[in-house]
């Protein structure tokens, strides 16, 4: 099994920063795809953004496209979400989650960490 966990979240400003990390640990080997996903209140989680392990293909929702960057660091197992300019529509919780092939369907995902508060004031 591999597991996940995520940090960085927390309160910001509308225009304000912040990075988002994943920890991954455990059976990584199968895991090719990493991915961010939020889930607002109310709301269905959705596709935020993606990135094989081994190049550097990156994947973007249209709503972040410009303002999130989803980058690596192979040798910490850790993948991150730096996120720009935020939004207060930005508000939800955030998860990582591991994948096999790249999709933006949450389902297909066979991995998930416990999520992260990111909060943006206006």
């Amino acid at each position: 099994q591999v597991q996940l966990v995520e940090s960085g979240g927390g309160l910001v400003q509308a225009g304000g920063s912040l990075r988002l990390s994943c920890a991954a640990s455990g059976r990584t080997f199968s895991t090719y795809y990493m991915g961010w996903f939020r889930q607002a209140p109310g709301k269905e989680r959705g596709f935020v953004a993606a990135m094989r392990l081994s190049s550097t293909s990156t994947y973007y929702a249209d709503s972040v496209k410009g303002r999130f960057t989803i980058s690596r660091d192979n040798a910490k197992n850790t993948v991150y979400l730096q996120m720009n300019n935020l939004k207060p529509e930005d508000t939800a919780v955030y998860y990582c989650a591991a994948a096999r092939y790249y999709t933006p369907i949450s389902d297909e995902y066979y991995a998930w960490g416990q999520g992260t508060q990111v909060t943006v004031s206006s």
